[in-house]
Order: C-alpha cells, then sequence, then structure tokens
C-alpha cells in the first residue's frame, strides 16, 4: 500500500502508518504537552500505539479530506510531529490538529506542516470550512489557529469530555 505525502521545503507529511508510526507514537502522546493540552490516552507502549493508531488515528471516515500524518524531517528523515485534519462529534467539518515533540516546538513547522495541509485540502477536496479546537489555557495553540485565519467562534463540550473547549472555525477560500 502507497501512503499518501505532502512535501513542505524542509519536511514530509507521510500519512500515518501504523506499523511505521507505533514507536514515535508511543512517544509523542505522552509528552508533558499533550497530556497537558490534549489528554492521556492511555497508551503507553509501543503495541498500546499501534492499536490506538488503528482504531482512532488511521481511519479516514466521515470527510474525504480527513486523515492524519506524521510529520517528518527532511533533513535527517525524523519523525518530529503529527498534523491532520479529524472528524469529532457534533462538529460539521475537519478539525485541523496538531502536535509535536518538544525540542521541535517554536520552529514553525507545525505552522508549515498545517498550512500545507490545509492548501491539500482545498485542491484536492475542495475543503470548504475548517475547524480548531483547543482549551482555553494552550496560549500556542491558539497564536497558531489565528495565524492560519482561524478566529474563536465559541466556547463547548465535547462528548465524554468534562473540559470546556474553544471552537475556531475558518471558511476556506477555493479556487
Amino acid at each position: 500500500m502507497s501512503l499518501h505525502v505532502i512535501e513542505t521545503e524542509r519536511l514530509l507529511l507521510r500519512q500515518v502508518d501504523p506499523a511505521e508510526d507505533a514507536a514515535f507514537f508511543a512517544v509523542l502522546l505522552n509528552t508533558p504537552g499533550f497530556l497537558k493540552y490534549v489528554g492521556d490516552r492511555n497508551v503507553r507502549t509501543k503495541e498500546e500505539a499501534f492499536d490506538y493508531l488503528n482504531s482512532r488515528v488511521a481511519l479516514r471516515s466521515g470527510h474525504p479530506a480527513a486523515g492524519a500524518y506524521t510529520v517528518i524531517l527532511k533533513e535527517n528523515n525524523l519523525s518530529i510531529g503529527n498534523c491532520g485534519l479529524f472528524v469529532r462529534p457534533n462538529i460539521e467539518f475537519p478539525d485541523i490538529g496538531f502536535s509535536f515533540l518538544p525540542e521541535f516546538e517554536g520552529k514553525g513547522y507545525a505552522y508549515e506542516s498545517c498550512i500545507v495541509l490545509l492548501d491539500h485540502a482545498i485542491k484536492t477536496h475542495h475543503l470548504s470550512r475548517v475547524m480548531g479546537i483547543t482549551v482555553s489555557y494552550n496560549e500556542r495553540s491558539i497564536r497558531l489557529l489565528e495565524k492560519l485565519g482561524l478566529k474563536f467562534e465559541r466556547t463547548f463540550f465535547m462528548e465524554g469530555d468534562p473540559e470546556e473547549l474553544c471552537l475556531y472555525g475558518m471558511e476556506m477560500k477555493n479556487e
């Protein structure tokens, strides 16, 4: 099976492959930032990460533009993060999500990967609107969503999550 790859000047975004990415995601899902801002997925081992990726991340259901990508540095083929468009319960349009290892935060990789992913979704799937979800105290995520062009719309609660979330949205310009 050939996995879809999107390329930027510094990065490769490769569709998540549970077999290849499980060890990386076992680390990423347990970084302090992921645990604080996204939540504990109770994934501690490579095997648990493989199951999580197969059951929750690698699926592309609900919208043709939805999908998860492992972000890889071109210079050394190192996996540094995750970026994707995700279908969420009770949200009509895909949500752009991202997470990076701490040592690769603040270097523009999240913006670079998100902007190329949105461009791809517009051109390939004619995505008309995108959402973004974060907690009110994740200032870096809020800054990135706003830099991408998303605007705050409202607070809400995701089914099964007791924490109030902030919903951002943006109409996409299809050319």
